[in-house]
This record gives C-alpha cells, sequence and structure tokens, in this order.
C-alpha cells in the first residue's frame, strides 16, 4: 500500500487529518516511554514504532500483515526496535515483558476484545501501562451517518470504559477532535467546559466539535496522566498541498508545451 489512505493503514506518503491525530497520539506518548520496553501492537507501516525507539529503552512493533513487518524492517532499523509478526489475540512476546502497550486505532479493526485485552495484560509488567485509542461510535459513526468498511467492531464511550475497568484498575479518559488542521486532545471530564466558535463578520455563534476518538490510559498502580494539548498541524498539510499544486502544474500540457518551446533557448544559455 502506499500513496493512498483506504480507512485501514496510515502510511507517511499520506497527509491528512487523519495523519495529524495519529501523530498527535505518538507526540503524548513519548514521555510515557522514555527508558522503558514498549510493544506497539498492530504497528503497520511502523512510524509510530520509530519515533517510540527514539525515547525509549526497547520497541517492539507487533503486526499481523507480514508484509508491512517486512517493509517496516527495511525501512525503520534501530538497534532498539523489532518488528514481529503476531496479533491482538496471539502477542508473540514473554509475560510480564513490557512497561508500556500502545494501542491505537486497532480494536475496533476486529470484534475480539476480550482476546486482545486479556493477551496485553499478559505481557504487561505488574506495573506497566496501557495506552489504547478507539473511535467513540456516537460521533464517529451514528453523529455523521458514516460507515468506516475497515471497522469490524467499534465501541459507544460506556462500552470502552466497562472493556477497560474489567482489565484495569485505574484509567482515565481523554478525548480526540480534529479541527481545521490541529488536533486536540481534552481530559474527557472537562471536555465539556471548552467552549467552540464559528463565524464571520456578519455573525459569530457557538458550534460543536465532536470528539470522534477517545484515548485511555490504563493500570493498576500509579497512573501517569497526559496534559490537554494541540497538535499544530497545517503546516504539514499545507506544505504536502503545495507540492501537490506544483506537480500538478509541471504536468499540465500547458506547462510541457512551454518548456519545448524554451528548451532551444535553454540550450543557448549555456553559451552566453
Amino acid at each position: 500500500m502506499g500513496g493512498i489512505f483506504t480507512g485501514e493503514r496510515l502510511e507517511t506518503s499520506i497527509f491528512n487529518g487523519n495523519t495529524i491525530n495519529h501523530l498527535h497520539r505518538y507526540a503524548v506518548a513519548m514521555h510515557l516511554v522514555k527508558g522503558k520496553t514498549v510493544l506497539d501492537i498492530a504497528s503497520g507501516e511502523g512510524y509510530g514504532s520509530h519515533l517510540m525507539s527514539l525515547e525509549s529503552l526497547k520497541v517492539y512493533g507487533v503486526d499481523i500483515d507480514k508484509e508491512s513487518i517486512d517493509r517496516a524492517k527495511i525501512k525503520y532499523s534501530r538497534d532498539n526496535l523489532e518488528f514481529l509478526v503476531g496479533s491482538t489475540s496471539d502477542i508473540p512476546l514473554d509475560t510480564n515483558s513490557v512497561d508500556v502497550v500502545i494501542s491505537y486505532e486497532t480494536i475496533e479493526h476486529h470484534d475480539e476484545h476480550e482476546q486482545m485485552m486479556t493477551e496485553i495484560k499478559r505481557v504487561l509488567k505488574p506495573k506497566g501501562t496501557l495506552i489504547i485509542s478507539s473511535p467513540d461510535k456516537y460521533f464517529y459513526s451514528d453523529k455523521r451517518n458514516y460507515n468506516n468498511p475497515f471497522h469490524i467492531k467499534e465501541l459507544y464511550k460506556s462500552e470502552f470504559t466497562d472493556l477497560l475497568s474489567k482489565y484495569f484498575k485505574i484509567y482515565k479518559l481523554y478525548s480526540q477532535s480534529y479541527i481545521y488542521g490541529s488536533s486536540l486532545i481534552l481530559d474527557d471530564t472537562n471536555r465539556e467546559y471548552f467552549k467552540y466558535y464559528t463565524g464571520d463578520y456578519a455573525k459569530i455563534q457557538a458550534t460543536e466539535s465532536y470528539p470522534n476518538f477517545l484515548i485511555a490510559i490504563c493500570a493498576d498502580g500509579d497512573l501517569q496522566k497526559i496534559s490537554n494539548s494541540i497538535y499544530e498541524g497545517r503546516n504539514l498539510i499545507e506544505s504536502q498541498d503545495l507540492e501537490k499544486r506544483l506537480n500538478y502544474v509541471y504536468n499540465s500540457n500547458t506547462y510541457k508545451v512551454g518548456s519545448f518551446i524554451l528548451a532551444p533557448l535553454k540550450f543557448l544559455k549555456r553559451f552566453f
């Protein structure tokens, strides 16, 4: 896969709202994984595992797709980074072997949620931490009347928290929105106090920002928290848009004809 985002796997050739949301999630995880052994389950293209390996003691990127794992091994090579084939219900790591498990955009792609949580608990050390994201079915699908064909079983917020509380003594819930080029992650308990406005010179009014994604930090002991944060992604997207516009110009018939006409002049210019 490359160049076209299907809704299943994000790759580094993609620059859109999904890019910003994914990078923001890894950004907030960076200080939680520093100096620790990490499992990135459903690691996909491998960019997230690579980013965390810059701060972590050791990172295991595990994915069910062998082709993705083979490509990741070639693209990202570090002494503390290892890619393995495995699934959420069959993780190829020893019991009590990792400090942190990262599970971003994973749980909605299958219906083996209980098996997944059991395996995560198995590989986590007793004081380990899980950082997991999930679409909020109400905002992501119901509210938008949207159906992602790659999602097998989405969860409502109550279903998500019920699952987490079954396996972990403590969890902290956050919500994530994408707003005009930037991602916003807020503590879910005080999200309602954050105001959103829209309008123009004629009228300004309050508006809604759908928290399409939920992010939870879970543990059985001390729980590290993350701060409310914004990931400014407009420059990333705008630079890609500029590249697309330039490519459009370079590939246009007008540019090609002009280049053909000017070619003799460019050749003669070398001698003057």
